[in-house]
C-alpha cells in the first residue's frame, strides 16, 4: 500500500493546543505508553477533522492499526468537546454584538435502524439538525446540540431556548422564512401567501450585497465546511461531541488569544 504527504489547512497553533490537552490528559491517566506521540495523535485527528480522512486510511498513514487511530480520534474530539461553551456563556458575548444571524444546518449520516426520526423532508435525505449562531461578520459564535434531522428549524431553535436567550440578550437576530413566527428579537424576511395581497415596495426591496444580514452571508462558514461533517459515518448520538469539537477549533484557529 502507497502512503503520501497531505496538508491541512489549520494554523500549528491549533495543533499545539490540541496537543497540550492530549498531554494533560495522558499525565492525569499516568499511562506509560502510548503508540504516538500527543502531536502525533492530534494531527492524527485534524487530518480526520478537518480533511475528512477516513479512519483506514488514516491508520495506514501513522502506521497504527484501525482500532488504535479510531480510539485516538475519539479521545481528541472528547477533550476538545469538554471545552465547548454552552449557550448562557456564549450569550454574554453576543450580547455586545449590534446583531447575529441565526440559522439551521443539516448534517447528513448514514442511515440507522429508526430511520424516521432523522429523515429531513426539505432536504430529502437522513440528517441531523443543528442551530448555527454568527456573528455580523459570518463568522461561527456558538453551534448547538445535534437533533433529528426531522425537526424543523424553528422547532430545533425553540428546544435549545434560542429564542428566549437572544431575546433576553437583547440583541437584533436575522434569520431566514424558516424562523417566521419564532417572535422576541428574531427578524424574518417577508413572505409572500397565495391569497394575500402583493408585498409592498418596502416589504420587497433587498437591502445592498454589504448590507444584507441574511444567513446566505454565512452558509459558507458552517461547520458543515469541514470534511468530518461533509456526512457523519458513526453513531448519530457522537454528532454532538464532533460539532462541539469543531467550534473550539474554529475559535482556537481563528483567535488569536486562544484559552
Amino acid at each position: 500500500m502507497l502512503s503520501y504527504p497531505s496538508a491541512i489547512a489549520l494554523s500549528s497553533r491549533t495543533l499545539n493546543h490540541l496537543a497540550d490537552l492530549i498531554r494533560a490528559e495522558r499525565a492525569r491517566r499516568r499511562g506509560r505508553w502510548w503508540r504516538l506521540d500527543a502531536g502525533r495523535q492530534a494531527l492524527l485527528a485534524l487530518a480526520h477533522l478537518r480533511n475528512g480522512d477516513t479512519i483506514t486510511r488514516l491508520a495506514c498513514g501513522f502506521a497504527v492499526s484501525v482500532t488504535t487511530a479510531w480510539r485516538y480520534v475519539r479521545e481528541a474530539i472528547d477533550l476538545l468537546a469538554v471545552h465547548a461553551e454552552d449557550l448562557n456563556a456564549a450569550m454574554r458575548r453576543i450580547g455586545r454584538l449590534a446583531y447575529t444571524i441565526l440559522d439551521g444546518t443539516l448534517i447528513p449520516i448514514d442511515r440507522v435502524a429508526d430511520q424516521r426520526p432523522y429523515y429531513s423532508g426539505k432536504h430529502k435525505r437522513h440528517g441531523m439538525n443543528v442551530q448555527v449562531i454568527a456573528d455580523c461578520a459570518g463568522r461561527l459564535i456558538w453551534a448547538s446540540p445535534a437533533l433529528p434531522g426531522t425537526l424543523h428549524d424553528l422547532t430545533a431553535a425553540r428546544t435549545h431556548d434560542l429564542i428566549d436567550a437572544l431575546t433576553s440578550a437583547n440583541v437584533m437576530t436575522f434569520a431566514d422564512k424558516a424562523y417566521q413566527g419564532a417572535g422576541g428579537s428574531v427578524r424574518t424576511p417577508f413572505k409572500r401567501h397565495r391569497h394575500r395581497p402583493r408585498l409592498s415596495r418596502r416589504q420587497d426591496r433587498q437591502p445592498p450585497p454589504r448590507q444584507d444580514p441574511g444567513p446566505r452571508r454565512t452558509r459558507r462558514r458552517h461547520p458543515q465546511r469541514l470534511e468530518a461533517l461533509a456526512k457523519l459515518r458513526c453513531c448519530p448520538r457522537r454528532a454532538t461531541a464532533i460539532v462541539q469539537a469543531i467550534l473550539v477549533l474554529h475559535h482556537i484557529h481563528t483567535s488569536r488569544n486562544p484559552r
